[in-house]
């Protein structure tokens, strides 16, 4: 698999540039969709279900960014809880990933992408005998 370019930050200077590998974005664009009432879960792959059987978290699961000549497009793969209204929390997983990302990286982010891939019924209410 080929190496993802690092994103250039900053103008260089006589101190030297900043670089960010993809990878940075993903984790703290997993990081901030956490945050955001109404995700149940983020859907991951294989890999991913595998790294957490062992006890590590994996930051950037359900989260996948490309760089492309237009800017930087996320996209976030969730899983819901069951009775949220899936625009509003959509808009605020969006949000709440691009206010961070301007906040801790100054970057802009051309788009992001909602997958929503499922819906976390509660347990009490799948008992139904």
């Amino acid at each position: 698999m080929a190496e993802q370019p690092l994103l250039n930050v900053s103008n260089e200077t006589s101190l030297g540039k900043v670089e960010i590998a993809p990878e940075v974005i993903e984790v703290i664009a997993g990081i901030a969709a956490s945050e955001v009432d109404g995700i149940s879960s983020m859907r991951g792959n294989f890999a991913t279900g595998v790294v957490e059987r062992f006890g590590k978290k994996s930051h950037s699961k359900g989260v996948k960014v490309e760089l492309t000549d237009n800017g930087i497009l996320i996209d976030v793969y969730v899983v819901l809880q069951f009775g949220m209204s899936i625009p509003q929390v959509a808009q605020k997983l969006q949000t709440n990933i691009r206010e961070t990302l301007k906040n801790m990286t100054a970057l802009d982010i051309d788009e992001i992408n909602v997958h929503v891939v499922g819906v976390q019924m509660d347990a009490e209410e799948a008992d139904y005998e």
